[in-house]
């Protein structure tokens, strides 16, 4: 599941930009990294595979996103990256990380499927939009499943905490230069609580958390299975939107979320990988 942050404009008062973001995980994990024991930096040998970490993780994943978001629209992000499981698969077999599988490349798609169901069980209004956005936001789809896979066996070596805070602060380095244009913080120290809270939550649960708990998981079994889990934002979404919201949930929700469950199941079966 690619940790997704949103743009959103709060009570008008600021729009929160992945510098922005990333910029303040960037800080948040330089304080993660801080409180370990062992090196703070990176080894000579691995500081091209972290710099590449970072370049995926800010200025390609979060950039893209951002930019592809403010000219396409929510539901055409949520079904471009519902396609990440099936990137990370296609592109572990293609590094000869993963065997291939029946059952894992059904679930795969049942998966998919479900959350294609959901995306746009009211029509196909959906997949009307800008094709300019929807090309940035599949750039940060496949920045997202670079991210993923390569990110396995460097998690092996150095651990998931670490291997997440030096790709986070890589990833604050890259979007350095542009940060005196990016940047507003007289907009955010003039803004309201809410939108304080906002960038508080963008920063260190989206930015910092999710990546980790996605790391910590990669450490504990195949690239696939993990990013299988990604589908369920939308079961989740709407579960969310009904509970906080009062929103309707549909038949969609019901079909849609059977399908997920039954692929994320059958994806997370026992199987064989190579190192």
């Amino acid at each position: 599941m690619g940790p997704r942050p949103t743009s959103p404009s709060l009570n008008g008062a600021v729009r929160l930009e992945p510098v922005t973001v990333h910029e303040r995980g960037g800080l948040s994990a330089v304080v993660i990294l801080a409180s370990l024991p062992g090196p703070a930096v990176p080894p000579r040998r691995a500081v091209a595979t972290v710099a590449l970490l970072g370049l995926l993780a800010g200025p390609l994943n979060q950039g893209l996103f951002f930019a592809g978001l403010q000219r396409s629209t929510a539901a055409h992000a949520a079904l471009l990256y519902a396609l990440t499981p099936i990137g990370v698969y296609v592109y572990s077999i293609l590094r000869g990380r993963e065997v291939p599988r029946t059952r894992a490349g059904l679930g795969l798609l049942l998966a998919f499927s479900g959350a294609l169901v959901l995306l746009l069980a009211h029509g196909l209004r959906a997949l009307s939009g800008v094709f300019v956005g929807d090309l940035l936001i599949l750039g940060a789809v496949t920045a997202w499943v670079l991210y993923t896979a390569e990110g396995k066996a460097f998690i092996g070596e150095y651990g998931a905490l670490r291997a997440t805070a030096w790709s986070m602060i890589a990833g604050s380095l890259w979007m350095l230069p542009i940060a005196p244009w990016a940047l507003r913080p007289e907009l955010v120290l003039a803004s309201g609580p809410v939108v304080k809270a906002a960038i508080i939550y963008l920063a260190f649960l989206t930015s910092v958390v999710s990546y980790l708990l996605w790391y910590w998981a990669l450490g504990r079994t195949d690239a696939s299975k993990v990013a299988v889990f990604s589908n369920l934002q939308p079961v989740v979404t709407a579960l969310a939107a009904w509970g906080v919201l009062g929103e309707r949930i549909g038949w969609e929700v019901a079909v849609g979320g059977v399908m997920v469950l039954a692929g994320v199941r059958l994806t997370s079966a026992p199987g064989r990988t190579r190192d």
